[in-house]
C-alpha cells in the first residue's frame, strides 16, 4: 500500500485524458461493467476538452500520479430554476482508498456547485455497493426513493430520435 500523502485535487488537462480513461476503466470493472465500456480517449477528449464540452472532470494525483477522478456535468432544477451538478462518476483507486481522496473530491464538486449557485447536486448508486452508500449518508447524503432511472440507449435512442420506435 502507498504511503498516505497530500494529494492534488485539480480540474483535469488535456494530458489527462489517458490516465481519466484508465481510471474509468477500473472503475467499470469494480462495478462489474467493463464489457460496457467503449469510451476510447478520442471521445473522451471530445467530451472534456472539444468545441462544445459537455463534462468536466477532477484528478487527484498523488507524488504526480492520477489515482482517482470525479466526472460531472450541469444539469437543470425547473422547480428550483436553478442549474444544478450531476457527479456522473467518482473513483479512487482501491490502494488509496481510507487516505480522505474520495471525500476531498466530493468536497471539491461540492463546492463548485455552491461557488456556481447551483441548486442540488445529485448522482447515481449502484444499489449493492454499501461502502460508497455509507460513505455517501455519512456526508448527509439522501436516497431518492421516490424516483426510478430510465434510460434510453443504441437502438432505442436512435429510433425515438427518428420517430421510428416500437410500441
Amino acid at each position: 500500500m502507498p504511503e498516505e500523502s497530500a494529494a492534488d485535487i485539480r480540474f483535469a488537462t488535456v494530458a489527462d485524458v489517458p490516465a481519466i480513461l484508465g481510471l474509468i476503466r477500473e472503475l467499470a470493472e469494480y462495478e462489474r461493467l467493463l464489457d460496457q465500456v467503449v469510451a476510447d480517449e478520442a471521445s473522451l477528449h471530445s467530451a472534456l476538452f472539444g468545441e462544445r464540452p459537455h463534462v468536466e472532470a477532477l484528478v487527484a494525483s498523488v507524488a504526480g500520479e492520477a489515482v482517482g477522478f470525479a466526472l460531472f456535468f450541469h444539469n437543470f432544477s425547473t422547480f428550483l430554476g436553478k442549474p444544478g451538478v450531476y457527479l456522473e462518476d467518482l473513483f479512487v483507486r482501491p490502494a488509496y482508498r481510507g487516505q480522505g481522496l474520495g471525500k476531498a473530491l466530493l468536497q471539491r464538486v461540492a463546492q463548485i456547485a455552491v461557488e456556481r449557485d447551483c441548486g442540488r447536486m445529485e448522482w447515481s448508486v449502484l444499489n449493492w455497493n454499501e461502502p460508497s452508500i455509507r460513505f455517501y449518508e455519512s456526508l448527509g447524503a439522501k436516497p431518492m426513493s421516490d424516483w426510478t432511472t430510465y434510460r434510453l440507449t443504441g437502438d432505442a435512442l436512435r429510433g425515438l430520435g427518428r420517430g421510428t420506435w416500437e410500441t
